[in-house]
């Protein structure tokens, strides 16, 4: 594109994880990537290690977000300052709540990046995939250009404050929730911490897998690093925990007692929507979000392609399994039904039943067919307990399995549903149905937000994902409380 003068950041704007307002002139001689997103977009999000890996292989550029919470639910606008402690995000951000920068800069649609050169202009726009393919060659270009003629910065950016970090708390935005019956053991995604915690039962920390800091590192429990890790499931047989690994867009595995972390699928970079199939850890994924396992295979959800896939943990084969990559509800063969976004998966051993979330729908897989047990269509949601295909819920993370049963985090219903598929009933178990925090009696018990959950032992453990903690939920005394972590 031909290049021209970047317009200046007006007036007003929210500043997060800088002391003061920026302008075109505070950025003269240094490589500017402007993001334009949101995060109630789920690509936006998936194209977080592109940015991460141009930051780490070009510091001299600063990379500034560009949020329109207008755009967004509210909720998610309330808490914007912890999405951006979520993401681990260290550089400027922008909240543009009127738009102002979309339109200075010609922006139309999420997510786009405007690169500016050090001599103050625009010289390239792009959206979509593929982002560190596109800008990376170019970002190379400029910097040896203006080195040359001795206009280029590499100073960093001086913030003048401390970025926006995850919580001190011991969990942050804690993702997923699966249990190892024989060990008596609970895990834990820590997803706003990177890694995984090892609980007991009572909530003693037995240990942690992970660093703690973002990035896609194998090798020992200690030095090991995931990014935004979400799905688990532990196999009991061979003593091996899968991770899906969101935000690296990898499939991970935990093994004992090697103690060792070791990606066996997905390349680190955000496959194109469908998406093809290949060998284990040379196929590109697409935000994979949770994990079941049936039959030999790993069947994973991959939230960002619309898809079901499966994984042959015999030959490390990965392929699309449900799914056109097309984003909808549709039922019918497998391979040509829709999805949209899905973010949890559970099996009974015979039927793979999906917490499709884009659509507030709960799906089937079955005999090579998909069938909507409950929702209608992307834009139809609401929080109704009744038959089920006259049930609402809304925007459903996870799901659950047990005695004949299936269990939901009805997430943007701040509770936790019932729902059973021989007489097709969907009732509240867990939730006022406001958000919050308050422990008690079930029906008045309040979450914020929640996601996984997993029955073991009798009681159900909850990731409480908005109040960053677990919690508790005793189906005998009708009771929930808060899991206290301890060491």
């Amino acid at each position: 594109m031909k290049p021209m003068a970047a317009p200046d950041f007006p007036p007003g704007l929210e500043w997060l994880n800088i002391d003061r307002p920026l302008s075109i002139r505070d950025l003269a001689g240094r490589i500017v990537l402007l993001s334009f997103a949101t995060f109630a977009c789920s690509n936006c999000m998936q194209l977080a290690p592109d940015i991460r890996r141009l930051q780490e292989e070009h510091p001299e550029m600063v990379v500034i977000e560009v949020h329109s919470p207008g755009f967004e639910p509210g909720a998610v606008a309330e808490n914007i300052r912890e999405a951006v402690r979520r993401t681990g995000a260290d550089h400027p951000v922008a909240i543009d709540r009127d738009r102002l920068l979309w339109q200075a800069f010609g922006v139309r649609d999420w997510p786009t990046f405007v690169l500016i050169d050090p001599g103050g202009d625009v010289v390239g726009k792009t959206a979509g995939e593929g982002l560190y393919g596109r800008l990376n060659p170019k970002i190379k270009r400029i910097a040896q250009e203006f080195e040359q003629r001795g206009q280029l910065e590499r100073k960093p950016l001086q913030s003048g404050t401390v970025p926006e970090t995850a919580g001190g708390g011991t969990l942050f935005r804690p993702g997923k929730i699966t249990a190892d019956n024989t060990g008596m053991r609970l895990f834990i995604s820590d997803s706003g911490h990177h890694r995984i915690i090892v609980a007991s039962g009572d909530g003693k920390i037995l240990e942690t897998i992970g660093s703690g800091t973002a990035g896609s590192t194998d090798g020992p429990f200690d030095e090991a690093a995931f990014y935004l890790p979400e799905g688990l499931v532990f196999d009991e047989e061979a003593g091996i925990l899968y991770v899906a690994d969101t935000g690296n867009h990898t499939i991970r595995q935990v093994s004992w007692p090697e103690r060792r972390v070791t990606t066996i699928a997905g390349t680190g970079l955000l496959a194109p929507s469908p998406g093809k199939g290949g060998t284990g850890i040379k196929t590109v994924l697409n935000a994979p979000r949770d994990l079941t396992l049936m039959g030999g295979f790993l069947y994973v959800v991959m939230a960002g392609a619309n898809q079901v896939w499966r994984m042959d943990l015999a030959t490390h084969v990965i392929e699309p399994y449900a799914g056109s990559g097309r984003e909808g509800l549709a039922d019918g063969p497998r391979d040509k039904a829709a999805f949209a976004g899905p973010s949890g998966i559970v099996t009974d051993g015979e039927a793979l039943f999906v917490a499709d979330s884009g659509a507030s729908a709960v799906r089937r897989i079955k005999r090579g067919m998909v069938e909507t047990f409950v929702g209608h269509s992307p834009e139809d949601f609401g929080d109704l307990d009744t038959i089920a295909r006259m049930a609402r819920i809304h925007h459903p993370m996870g799901i659950a399995y047990h005695q004949g049963l299936i269990y939901l985090a009805d997430t943007s219903n701040h509770k936790i549903k019932e729902f059973d598929p021989a007489t097709g009933w969907v009732l509240t178990r867990v939730g006022s149905g406001s958000r919050g925090y308050r422990d008690g009696l079930s029906g008045d018990a309040r979450l914020n937000e929640p996601d996984g959950l997993v029955n073991f032992r009798g009681l159900w453990y909850i990731a409480d994902t908005g109040n960053h903690i677990i919690r508790v939920y005793d189906p005998v005394r009708h009771v929930v409380s808060t899991l206290a972590l301890w060491r």
